[in-house]
């Protein structure tokens, strides 16, 4: 009878890390951003986030699939809006309150996808 394999480290890279985190890789730490990361490390980072998390998830940048949900669009949207990189939270609350011709076109574009995909799962 064989004894049991020891269980390997699973780990990612950071960009991965980020992107499960949602926060913008480049805006983490330097030593986050050349290491590797551990799905332990991972999971502490999301349990008890250290204050620089903390500070990215709330003012930002924020990677576009954030600044879409925030805005409640897509990614698409968001490039037909003119927007292509990251923006803050402070960016986002201004986007907000301008409410621009684009950013209600959008939106309502997304609600109706929503629901029909709705619709369709419901069957």
């Amino acid at each position: 009878m064989t004894s049991p394999k020891p269980k390997s480290i699973q780990t990612m890279k950071p960009a991965t890390a980020a992107k499960k985190l949602g926060v913008l890789l480049s805006a983490t730490p330097a030593e986050f951003q050349t290491g590797v990361v551990s799905r332990d490390e991972l999971n502490a980072l999301q349990a008890t986030p250290p204050a620089w998390l903390v500070d990215l998830r709330r003012n930002g940048p924020h990677p576009k699939h954030v600044v879409a949900a925030k805005l409640r669009v897509s990614i698409s949207g968001l490039a037909r809006g003119g927007i292509t990189g990251p923006l803050t939270t402070a960016e986002i609350d201004a986007l907000k309150a301008e409410n621009p011709a684009w950013l209600e076109r959008e939106r309502s574009i997304q609600a109706e996808v929503r629901k029909e995909e709705l619709r369709l799962k419901q069957g």
